[in-house]
């Protein structure tokens, strides 16, 4: 399966280079309602971007206004970010996880805070 450019508006062509932080397969939620299960998640030039599975915009925001971290509840493969005021389930590592492999969000949480850092 070939895998699709990633292209939104504010980032120019569809070859958006090397990414601080980029997941596919992930599945966003808007709390309860499912908005996609293959999305993609990136954080690049200090925005973080939550896209559909056929890369369609859902939201975006410079890190520094977004709160993220892990659910209260017990899930290794998720995290919880707050983005323009919506809090959004992201379920990362759902497709192609190896046994025993860990999830992403360890990378996503740490990705939000280094681009925190760097564009304040």
């Amino acid at each position: 399966m070939a895998e699709t450019e990633f292209s939104a508006s504010g980032f120019g062509a569809p070859d958006c280079g090397t990414a601080e932080f980029s997941a596919r397969d992930v599945r966003i939620q808007r709390w309860a309602r499912s908005l996609t299960r293959a999305g993609q998640v990136m954080v690049k030039d200090g925005r973080i971007i939550l896209l559909t599975s056929n890369g369609r915009e859902i939201a975006s925001a410079p890190v520094t206004a977004v709160r993220a971290g892990r659910p209260w509840f017990p899930a290794a493969d998720a995290a919880v970010a707050r983005i323009n005021g919506v809090r959004y389930r992201l379920t990362m590592g759902q497709r192609n996880r190896r046994p025993g492999g860990s999830a992403p969000v360890r990378g996503f949480l740490e990705a939000l805070r280094n681009a925190a850092g760097r564009h304040d």
